[in-house]
């Protein structure tokens, strides 16, 4: 077993989110007087921090953005959180993978308290060990923060660990904390992404994705 440690990101990797991401980002654009309707420039919000989205995306300095971190929040925290599911084929690849001795985590860098919301309401929770993710007052909300504290948790050695994301969060995260990583092409990426930032694995589906781990 080459990696004994999958850490999987949630959003575009485990379950399919965009639209309760995309309409929670229009709702908190809107109380700003942004009418954003164009889906490319809304999906960038699948991946980086809310922070970071705001403030590079549409200027909003440090203030502003915390504002529309608190408004985003009002949607996503009762009704975008469960306009989700996950990818067809993930549960029995996150079966295999434990049947195949292998430990799983979420590592992500949405609100923990969110993320174990998710993964319970999709049946997701009992295939991982650990859920890694950032806290609500923007802790850890960086991806090879969050990776670094499931390192630090289950006091594994990096070489057993593969970072398994569909975004150059991810794999420039797995890279910052010297493990390898799989980048999935199903997932939210944009043209050429996940090809410029090199990860060690590219995965065009879940059946791809089975071959490479298991």
């Amino acid at each position: 077993m080459r990696y004994k440690y999958i850490f999987f990101d949630l959003d575009g990797t485990l379950t399919d989110s965009k639209e309760g991401i995309i309409k929670s980002a229009q709702y908190a654009l809107s109380c700003f007087g942004i009418e954003e309707n164009d889906e490319s420039r809304l999906m960038r919000f699948l991946g980086p921090p809310l922070l970071v989205s705001f403030s590079t995306f549409y200027g909003f300095d440090a203030e502003k953005s915390r504002e529309a971190v608190t408004k985003y929040r009002e949607r996503f925290s009762t009704v975008g959180i469960f306009e989700n599911g996950a990818f067809d084929g993930i549960y029995d690849l996150l079966q295999a993978l434990i049947d195949s001795g292998h430990i799983l985590v979420v590592a992500t860098s949405k609100p923990k308290v969110y993320a174990d919301r998710i993964l319970a309401k999709y049946r997701l929770r009992p295939y991982f060990k650990l859920v890694s993710g950032a806290e609500l007052d923007g802790t850890r909300d960086n991806k090879d923060e969050v990776i670094e504290y499931a390192i630090e948790k289950l006091g594994c050695e990096r070489k057993d660990v593969l970072m398994v994301g569909d975004r150059m969060h991810d794999i420039l995260g797995a890279k910052k904390c010297g493990v390898a990583s799989c980048a999935v092409r199903y997932g939210y990426a944009a043209e050429s992404e996940l090809e410029e930032c090199e990860p060690d694995y590219i995965a065009d589906d879940i059946d791809a994705l089975y071959k490479i781990l298991i």
